[in-house]
C-alpha cells in the first residue's frame, strides 16, 4: 500500500477509523470522509501524531456535489475507494416509517452511489483502480426487525456486482464486505440506551449469535479490507467477503 491513495467513507469511528488506521499503518496515504467534523478533525491529529499520513474531509455522502468536491480535492489518483459510511434503523415493515426510509436511502444508498460515480472516471483514466463496498449479513439473510437497513444493503450489494461488471474491462475491481455483528462504539450505546442496566446480559446473547461465540472486531473487517485493496487480489472481483463468524453458513 506505500504511496497508494485510499479514500474512506465515515471513517471517523469504528469500522471506518479501523481500516483508516490499518492502510494508514501501511504507508498508505489515507483521506478519512466522515459528516462528523469534529469527531474527524480530532481523529486525524491524533493520527497524524503517531506519524501517520492520514488528512480528513468533511462531507455528508448523501449529497452529491459535496462529494465530487471533495473527491476533486484530492490530487493524483484514487487507488481505492471504500465506502463504509453507513446509518442503521432498527424496525420492522409496520414500524418504520417513510422517512426512515428516506434516510436510510440517501446515506446507504445514494452515499455509496455518488462516492463511486464522483472516483469512477478518474480510475479509468489512471488505468484501474479498487472499490469496496460495506454491505452486510442483512443484505442476504433475513434479520429480524432490520426491514430498512436490510434493503439498503441488499442495495448496496447489488451496486458492487454491477459495478464489477461494467468496469472489469477499465481494470477496476468492486467487491463487498458483509459483517455480522461487530463491536463497535454504535452496539455499546444501542445497549446503553435500549437495555439500561442489562448491558451485559444483552450483549452476551448477541454475542451468542455468531456460531463462534463472539462478536467481530472492527480490526478483523479493517484486515479484510486491506486484503482486497491489495494486488494479492488482482483475482477478485464482483463478490461478496462474509466477515460473520459462521453466522450464515453455519447458522443452527
Amino acid at each position: 500500500m506505500k504511496e497508494k491513495t485510499i479514500v474512506v467513507t465515515g471513517g471517523a469511528s469504528g469500522i471506518g477509523l479501523a481500516i483508516v488506521r490499518k492502510f494508514a499503518g501501511a504507508g498508505a496515504k489515507v483521506y478519512l470522509v466522515d459528516f462528523n467534523e469534529v469527531n474527524g478533525q480530532k481523529v486525524t491529529r491524533e493520527l497524524q501524531k503517531e506519524g501517520l499520513r492520514v488528512e480528513f474531509r468533511q462531507a455528508d455522502v448523501s449529497a452529491g456535489a459535496a462529494v465530487q468536491q471533495v473527491m476533486d480535492s484530492i490530487p493524483g489518483n484514487i487507488d481505492v475507494l471504500i465506502n463504509n459510511a453507513g446509518i442503521s434503523h432498527i424496525g420492522n415493515l409496520e414500524s418504520t416509517e417513510e422517512a426512515d426510509l428516506d434516510r436510510l436511502y440517501a446515506v446507504n444508498i445514494k452515499g455509496v452511489f455518488h462516492c463511486s460515480k464522483a472516483v469512477i472516471g478518474r480510475m479509468k483514466s489512471q488505468g484501474g483502480g479498487v472499490i469496496i463496498n460495506m454491505a452486510s449479513v442483512s443484505a442476504t439473510m433475513g434479520i429480524p426487525d432490520r426491514f430498512a437497513y436490510s434493503m439498503s444493503k441488499g442495495a448496496v450489494l447489488n451496486m458492487t456486482l454491477t459495478i464489477a461488471r461494467d468496469y472489469v474491462k477499465d481494470n477496476i475491481r468492486c467487491n463487498a464486505i458483509s459483517p455480522a455483528r461487530i463491536h463497535t462504539p454504535f452496539v455499546d450505546d444501542y445497549l446503553a440506551k435500549t437495555y439500561p442496566g442489562k448491558e451485559k446480559e444483552v450483549f452476551d446473547q448477541l454475542a451468542a449469535t455468531q456460531p463462534v461465540g463472539r462478536m467481530g472486531s472492527p480490526e478483523e473487517v479493517a484486515s479484510m479490507a486491506f486484503f482486497l485493496a491489495s494486488d494479492e487480489a488482482a483475482f477478485l472481483t464482483g463478490a461478496d467477503y462474509l466477515v460473520d463468524g459462521g453466522f450464515c453458513k453455519l447458522k443452527m
